[in-house]
């Protein structure tokens, strides 16, 4: 049996899957190269039809199902996007698809599943649960179990993604990949050093889960703990044994971004390019952006690997990141409790040019004296310059700035 799968794997994959899956676009970032200090395409795998490049190794392994298989239908588990990929790439085909997701998986995605015509079971705290859930529903069932990752069908489906990419961007030097169990690394390392080994192919990791490294590391799987992240389409506790032996066959680097990195990628996407990408999708482009690889001057190909992030999460993000750059601060200020004053201190930041967010007026549990309150300013401002300029107009106006940043 062959160890890897191989190009020839992949150009299959292309042929089986043919218009079922979306042509991405690869397109140049202007702005992306002028922060990492690279020329940086991005390939925007968040516009498939699932939101995710998932779909993608789903199609074909699906597609290569047997008449016999398809009808005694298939089952996964996932938190998310191969979820989706395999509940909607099962619905075009005919085929009944359950699909095993942990219980703390995110609404939207759950109902996303549904939509696409997967029937779900929610079970246990995180993947491994599911993935048990699942296994012990596949042997009741008699399903056809279709793995995130470590599948030779799922890897050369995902690797169709580097046959687009040596089409759309022949002069790449460098891919830069999310990891988690390793599929998506696997197929795009087979197409693209196959065909051209001079092309890096550089893996990037959470440092919350960094479960590739350590099997690289210890030269085989080892199942890591369970830990929170933003990136939680990488979260995978174990690496594959197929993929771990295809990356290390192919893939020049593995890298770590950590939770306050991945979030700035996602920010930096979304304020810049006007593309949402998740957490993992912005995972690569953390890394570009901190330097963690020897990329500087090459042309370079980030994988946006999927853009299924929670609105919520957003926000989040989005504020942190204002308050990160000095775009939101908060000021408590400590000013007399008699008639106006209040008034005179939002003239005071009106004319610094800040906007006021909200107010916290507070004179019941101020630490001043009888006749003082406390107000806490959230302030929208231009950066850490204009918050010094605002404390200074404060000061000069006689309040006193009990807490700021600067």
């Amino acid at each position: 049996m062959r160890a890897v799968i191989t190009f020839a794997d992949v150009e299959r994959a292309r042929k089986r899957i043919g218009d079922a899956v979306h042509l991405s676009p690869c397109t140049l970032s202007e702005h992306l190269s002028n922060l990492t200090g690279t020329r940086c395409w991005l390939k925007l795998e968040n516009l498939q039809m699932t939101g995710s490049f998932k779909e993608r190794g789903a199609c074909n392994k699906l597609m290569s199902l047997s008449a016999e298989e398809r009808a005694r239908g298939v089952i996964c588990a996932s938190a998310g996007n191969h979820a989706q990929g395999v509940a909607y790439h099962a619905t075009r085909l005919g085929i009944d698809a359950t699909i095993v997701m942990p219980e703390v998986t995110p609404i939207s995605k759950v109902q996303s599943t549904r939509n696409y015509g997967g029937r779900v079971v929610l079970h246990g705290t995180n993947y491994d649960e599911a993935y048990e859930e699942a296994s012990r529903l596949r042997d009741l069932e008699k399903r056809v179990f279709v793995h995130a990752f470590d599948d030779d069908l799922i890897m050369a489906g995902q690797g169709t993604i580097g046959l687009e990419l040596l089409e759309q961007n022949p002069y790449m030097e460098a891919v830069v990949v999310a990891v988690g169990g390793g599929g998506l690394i696997s197929g795009i390392a087979v197409a693209i050093k196959e065909t051209n080994p001079r092309i890096k192919v550089y893996g990037v990791e959470t440092t919350q889960i960094p479960s590739m490294k350590e099997a690289i590391a210890h030269g085989s799987p080892v199942t890591l703990p369970a830990a929170g992240t933003i990136a939680e389409g990488i979260a995978v506790r174990r690496a594959g044994e197929k993929t771990l032996e295809v990356v290390q066959k192919y893939v020049d680097d593995l890298v770590l971004v950590n939770e306050e990195e991945i979030a700035e990628g996602i920010l930096t996407l979304l304020e810049r390019e006007k593309t949402v990408a998740e957490g993992a999708g912005a995972a690569g482009l953390a890394a570009m952006i901190h330097k963690r690889l020897p990329l500087e001057g090459k042309k370079v190909v980030n994988v946006v690997c999927g853009g299924n992030i929670d609105v919520n999460l957003i926000s989040r993000i989005i504020e942190r990141g204002l308050v990160k750059t000095g775009r939101m601060v908060r000021l408590t200020i400590a000013i007399s409790d008699r008639m106006g004053s209040l008034a005179r201190v939002t003239r005071v930041v009106a004319d610094a040019r800040a906007s006021v967010i909200q107010i916290n007026h507070d004179r019941t549990f101020a630490r001043q004296g009888i006749h003082e309150a406390t107000v806490e300013l959230v302030l929208e401002t231009r950066g850490f310059e204009h918050v010094e300029e605002v404390t200074k107009a404060l000061i000069a106006a006689g309040y006193g700035v009990l807490s700021s940043p600067v």
